[in-house]
């Protein structure tokens, strides 16, 4: 019985590694530098205003990389959990509205992946500063106003009901 439930295992083990070595071969796991190159390159958002932010994304690349243009910075990519390799560039102020090309490189490969976007003149919208922003002096006295006449009629507000019912609260 026991060597019947041995050999059931062993028989499921090499049929797992039989399935995925051909698999493992074709998308070059292992690591080995075998210049596959970065593969699923992507850009978001394909259209982005002067200093603004790209997100870069590539699978292939597990050994990290770069992403290189006019228009920004060289930056590395690095892997995250989820096994993709990811940059941020930020785009240079100054940089002319137009289409541009960012080459991706992954360390352990030669392999250069080109993808295009555009830069937009302007600044994009400032969102979010509201607040973080602090209240103006005018803002302030208003407040302090408010405050202050709140708590006038509420004193006189108890005061009276005092005197009204005869001093018994």
């Amino acid at each position: 019985m026991r060597a019947s439930r041995a050999l059931a295992v062993a028989a499921t083990a090499f049929a797992a590694v039989g399935v995925c070595a051909p698999t493992a071969v074709a998308t070059g796991s292992g690591g080995g530098g075998n210049g596959n190159g970065p593969t699923n390159v992507t850009v978001r958002p394909t259209q982005v205003h002067q200093g603004g932010q790209l997100a870069v994304s590539a699978s292939g690349c597990n050994r990290g990389g770069s992403v290189t243009s006019n228009a920004f910075p060289p930056t590395a990519l690095t892997l995250n959990r989820a096994g993709q390799s990811a940059a941020t560039p930020r785009i240079y102020d100054h940089a002319t509205p137009g289409q541009y090309n960012l080459a991706v490189r992954c360390n352990d490969s030669s392999l250069v992946v080109t993808r295009t976007f555009t830069v937009i003149a302007g600044r994009g919208a400032q969102g979010g500063l509201g607040g973080s922003m602090a209240p103006s002096s005018t803002e302030m006295a208003i407040g302090a106003a408010l405050v202050g006449t709140a708590a006038l009629g509420g004193g006189l507000f108890i005061s009276r009901r005092r005197r009204l019912s005869g001093g018994k609260v």
